[in-house]
């Protein structure tokens, strides 16, 4: 029960933030490392990853579906991993602080969980887990 709450909850979290990309990109743009090259064009394309994982582990029926949408984003958040790095670099080196610890702390813990709550909720098989199939 608790693992279908927090797919649910993890699949429109995820579908937000891709709307989002697609809608108002620039705070992400904002915070894309400067040796990233097309900067506009990654962000578009995570957005759409992020809304097509969402749907991906929102969907009742198929497992293997499921699983891809969890390793996507899995994937997803470990390779935007350095733009919230950046972002808390930049942040730090303000004179005001920007958003400050309170924030970037947190953020930067959270991202490991983020990675590994994709692939458990997506039902992803984990080396130390009993594999079961269920379709």
């Amino acid at each position: 029960m608790i693992k279908a709450v927090l797919r649910i909850v993890m699949g429109v979290f995820y579908g937000f933030a891709g709307y989002m990309h697609l809608a108002k990109p620039d705070p992400f743009l904002s915070i894309m490392p400067g040796a990233i090259p097309f900067p506009e064009q990654i962000v578009f394309w995570t957005g759409i990853a992020e809304i097509l994982g969402a749907a991906a582990l929102l969907q009742p029926f198929h497992q293997r579906l499921r699983q891809a949408g969890g390793i996507g984003l899995a994937l997803y958040a470990l390779c935007v991993w350095p733009a919230n790095i950046n972002h808390f670099i930049l942040d730090m080196a303000r004179e005001d602080g920007g958003l400050g610890l309170a924030y970037h702390v947190p953020r930067m813990i959270a991202q490991p969980v983020l990675i590994w709550l994709a692939l458990w909720v997506g039902d992803v098989p984990m080396p130390w887990t009993k594999h079961t199939r269920s379709d």
